[in-house]
């Protein structure tokens, strides 16, 4: 009689873990799909409004679909005769600032997380009062003059070389590291530099990674710099700088016209496929993020090892 009232209060309590899960899975499936939606909405209503007419876009109401096909937006931002020559900076300036600020963080990492090296705390102090300390833009401006970087391509790399808050998590997790590699490889008679090149780095992956894309993105979406330092010299111009100045342009257009409803005249007369400011927005920013959105979900992965390697504290 005992087992059969066991079976019988299992075979329930089975029952209600089963109900439980079920209950539980909804609503996880239930709040991780609106999440999902709010995301990614923003971004694909975008998209629908990059694709519509411009005057049409006034209207608003736009979600998921263009009511009125057109590439007149894409065209407008690709007349631009500068823009070529802009995306051939940026995605050189990507690359090579975040090579060679990878590798000369990840040696400033190395040097500084010896234990054998007495100064490696206050230099550590150091740099991340600089962290936390800045002299402003106009410092900053004189000492790139007095350093004859303006209106040079070397103002978008040698500033850039070192990253305090990538050093910290570079050097954090080259002290995870058990320090019998590197006594290892010493007493094979190996140089420091071989060391960190042969040694330390294939160990680090995840972390080089991890500060690569941290420093790609960056510099893909830079263009104060451009901004301060070389807006003078129009052959190192950035993406982003000339964006940002087609956008401005065609919003000041947009001022010349007394309102939307002068826009809509203008339509109904037969000025289809004139871009306006929402437009030419929308097709702004699908350009400038989708290089870089591409090159992201190869990279997801490393964002856990940052948020772990944040979270480890001496």
């Amino acid at each position: 009689m005992e087992q059969i009232n066991s079976k019988r209060s299992f075979s329930q309590a089975k029952r209600l873990t089963n109900t439980s899960n079920i209950i539980f899975n909804l609503v996880n499936f239930i709040i991780l799909s609106s999440l999902v939606i709010v995301t990614v909405y923003p971004f694909w209503n975008t998209i629908a409004v990059s694709f519509n007419d411009g005057l049409d876009s006034l209207r608003g109401g736009i979600t998921f679909w263009p009511r009125k096909f057109t590439m007149q937006n894409y065209k407008a931002v690709f007349a631009t005769g500068a823009i070529f020559q802009a995306f051939l900076i940026s995605v050189t300036r990507t690359i090579l600032q975040t090579v060679l600020s990878v590798f000369c963080t990840g040696l400033l990492a190395y040097s500084l997380s010896r234990k054998e090296y007495i100064l490696r705390k206050p230099c550590t102090t150091i740099l991340v009062i600089s962290m936390y300390v800045s002299a402003g833009i106009i410092p900053s401006y004189f000492l790139m003059r007095q350093l004859h970087l303006l209106n040079s391509y070397a103002v978008y790399i040698v500033p850039n070389l070192i990253d305090v808050f990538n050093f910290i998590l570079v050097r954090t997790y080259i002290r995870g590291l058990p320090d019998s590699f590197v006594e290892s490889a010493r007493i094979d008679g190996a140089g420091e530099f071989r060391i960190f090149l042969n040694i330390i780095m294939p160990l680090i992956v995840p972390a080089v990674a991890m500060v690569s894309l941290f420093v790609a993105v960056g510099a893909w979406n830079s263009w104060f710099d451009t901004y301060l330092y070389a807006s003078q010299k129009v052959n190192l111009h950035s993406l982003q700088y000339v964006l940002m100045e087609f956008l401005q342009s065609s919003q000041n257009q947009s001022h010349s016209a007394a309102d939307a409803g002068a826009l809509a005249l203008a339509g109904a007369a037969g000025g289809s496929g004139m871009v306006t400011p929402i437009s030419i927005r929308a097709s702004i920013t699908i350009v400038a993020t989708l290089p870089i959105l591409l090159v992201y979900p190869f990279m997801q992965k490393y964002f856990i090892v940052g948020m772990t390697i944040g979270g480890v504290k001496e």
